[in-house]
């Protein structure tokens, strides 16, 4: 259990945390000299079980706030301490009102320096207590009157402490990834990087390997200690030291997490639900500058509200706060928000979706994706995000905010009736819904295929802006995949008819005209030119070899990338080969136009043709100004020759599974 204290300057908080375990928890020599406390300091309390109880003790003076709610992420339990002879003051109001925007739902109102006072004056106290928590969770909080000096009330509060913490019940570590929040990093002679802080979620063991929040860097847990003690492992709710090694170790400061890869997803766009303090004098404005802390970490951030509305004091409002820079946040994480200047605390809340898109307008479906995600259970959440999505719930996406191992998240899924399908990433969506968007895309391929009988099919663009123009192109293609397996459809490419329909479009002239364009498009490799440009080249009539392109794209040899721009089926392939083969080569599995463009030699239009269309079939993912890939390609274009990717480079090649099975590993 991690106990936290609170309170203003000088009430007393590190000679009760010394009473308590033995231990000053002043360690800097400034500490010392004024006689205050600067930064975190920390303690322990063994158990009889042989477990601890660990005590972060905090500065109490206003300039250090901000060291405080380093200390108080991810606490179970707070000690509230009020100096008997002063009574509640000014950072007594704002560490209660941080204690209670953490929703930290278990702790003990402590009087301390009662040897100083009279009986009158310790009941005046406890009204002044009574006056100040409210109604609030601090409420339901113990007063226990305390000397630090004499003793008096100590063994109680031991003994109250020594009783939360046998009943302190926490979530497996099986159910949850590894994170951990840094608050404090230096470097120990011949051992190097040490990090030590809170163990948030799930469980870390020598030898792991980890990444570091700040750029996503991979380390190795060379050891760890818990209370000085080498330990095999750490889990949720125990401060530990962990001896980082790898070549980036040393960049590791407060404010990181070192955690699991698969929940690793840096953004700077979090949907929040957000209060703010009833003491505000003003409303809180659209696009206000804030503070933001978040576990040990402070970032500036600005507050988008909805519609340009202001938050009232005392108000609660759903709103996404932009950040400076990014961090990894996690489903129903809590935070705080200061002032511009950080000279006060203003509100705080909980987060509800950290891999947020920009806020807009008109999504009229945001409000009741935030209430989904607002559920207290991941279970729950779920459920509710099914019923609220007609366009699919993507479900590595939901595993990856929520922290669900493997294990966990299947077991969330039997709890609910779901159609499952594969859009590069899984999808789930409400079976109803499945049920009706996969009749709404035969009845609308009937009327196609009888009012264009010629066409080889319909585009599988057009088909979703016709029929669910609020849903992913990703994830419609993956239920137009889904019902390709079923055979109700055939999907060629971007091309969707139904199951069987066959065109009766061949016309004497066309194999002389594919005699005629074939080879000119494979020299044109990777950069076809537009139709009026190869009609000019071949001498045909643009409508002409317009039409006939259309038709052909029927035969499977040829895509219609663009309206004006096709491209043979192995030269797209080639595209999505160079795509992945720079994706391979970025660390974060990115890569841009004009990367694309340089390796490919194609005119940059012809590359935003054909990354648009690997986009619309799900192979590459637009994220802000770069890509990565999603989907295999294989299984979409086949098998093609190996391909170079620029001078002194390796071969890649994209295989079908089955190509893949039938052959030796190059």
């Amino acid at each position: 259990m991690i106990v936290a204290t609170a309170g203003h300057i000088d009430h007393g908080k590190t000679l009760l945390i010394k009473t308590l375990t033995n231990t000053d928890t002043d360690r800097l020599p400034e500490e010392k000299a004024r006689g205050i406390s600067i930064d975190l300091g920390f303690a322990y309390m063994p158990l009889p079980d042989g477990g601890l109880i660990g005590f972060v003790d905090v500065p109490g003076h206003e300039r250090f706030v901000r060291n405080m709610l380093a200390g108080v992420c991810g606490i179970d339990y707070a000690l509230l301490v009020i100096a008997a002879d002063d009574g509640p003051m000014p950072q007594t109001v704002e560490h209660f009102n941080i204690v209670s925007l953490l929703n930290v739902q278990r702790g003990a109102v402590v009087i301390s320096k009662i040897d100083r006072v009279s009986e009158s004056r310790l009941r005046e106290v406890q009204l002044e207590i009574t006056q100040l928590v409210g109604d609030s969770i601090a409420s339901g909080f113990p007063v226990l009157p305390v000397s630090a000096r004499d003793g008096t009330g100590i063994d109680a509060l031991r003994s109250r402490l020594l009783t939360e913490a046998v009943n302190e019940k926490k979530a497996s570590p099986a159910d949850q990834h590894f994170r951990f929040a840094v608050d404090r990093a230096f470097v120990v002679s011949g051992s190097g990087t040490v990090v030590t802080g809170t163990v948030f979620n799930g469980m870390v063991r020598s030898n792991d390997k980890v990444l570091v929040s700040g750029k996503g860097s991979e380390v190795r847990v060379r050891g760890i200690q818990i209370h000085g003690v080498a330990a095999s492992e750490a889990k949720a709710g125990q401060r530990c030291a962990l001896n980082l090694s790898g070549s980036h170790s040393a960049e590791v400061a407060r404010g990181d997490w070192v955690l699991h890869p698969a929940i690793y997803h840096p953004g700077c766009r979090l949907d929040v639900q957000m209060s703010l303090l009833p003491a505000e004098k003003n409303p809180l404005k659209h696009w206000s500058s804030v503070h933001l802390h978040l576990g040990s970490a402070d970032v500036l951030a600005r507050v988008a509200i909805s519609a340009g509305k202001a938050i009232v004091p005392g108000g609660v409002e759903h709103v996404q706060l932009v950040l400076e820079r990014p961090v990894c946040a996690l489903r129903l994480d809590r935070f705080i928000l200061r002032d511009h200047s950080a000279a006060r605390t203003i509100g705080g809340g909980v987060v509800l979706d950290p891999m947020a898109g920009p806020l807009r307008r008109r999504d009229a479906s945001r409000g009741a994706r935030m209430k989904a995600l607002a559920q207290d259970t991941a279970g729950a959440a779920f459920a509710a995000l099914v019923d609220a999505s007609d366009d699919g719930v993507d479900l590595d996406r939901f595993e990856r905010i929520c922290n669900l191992t493997p294990e966990a998240a299947e077991l969330v899924y039997r709890k609910v009736d779901l159609a499952q399908f594969d859009a590069g990433v899984q999808i789930g969506l409400a079976p109803q819904r499945f049920d009706s968007l996969q009749q709404s895309v035969l009845e609308a391929l009937r009327q196609f295929h009888m009012s264009k009988p010629k066409a080889a099919g319909q585009s599988v663009e057009a088909l979703r802006k016709l029929l669910s123009p609020g849903m992913k192109a990703t994830a419609f293609a993956g239920v137009l995949r889904a019902m390709d397996k079923s055979h109700l459809v055939q999907l060629d490419a971007s091309i969707v008819r139904l199951y069987g329909y066959q065109t009766v479009n061949a016309r004497p002239d066309d194999e002389r005209l594919w005699q005629q364009v074939h080879p000119a498009l494979e020299a044109a490799g990777l950069m076809p030119p537009p139709v009026a440009a190869l009609a000019t080249q071949l001498g045909l009539h643009e409508n002409t070899l317009l039409n006939f392109l259309q038709r052909k794209t029927g035969s499977g040899h040829l895509l219609k990338v663009a309206d004006n721009r096709f491209y043979l089926r192995s030269a797209m392939a080639r595209l999505a080969l160079i795509a992945r083969t720079l994706a391979k080569q970025d660390p974060d599995g990115l890569f841009t136009v004009a990367q694309c463009r340089d390796e490919s030699g194609a005119g940059r239009q012809a590359v935003i043709n054909a990354l648009e269309f690997l986009d619309e079939l799900g192979i590459t993912q637009r994220e802000g100004h770069a890509r990565r890939m999603g989907r295999d390609p294989g299984p979409i274009f086949g098998d093609v020759e190996p391909y170079r990717t620029g001078p002194d480079k390796s071969y890649d090649k994209i295989q079908t599974e089955s190509a893949k099975q039938g052959s030796k590993s190059e």
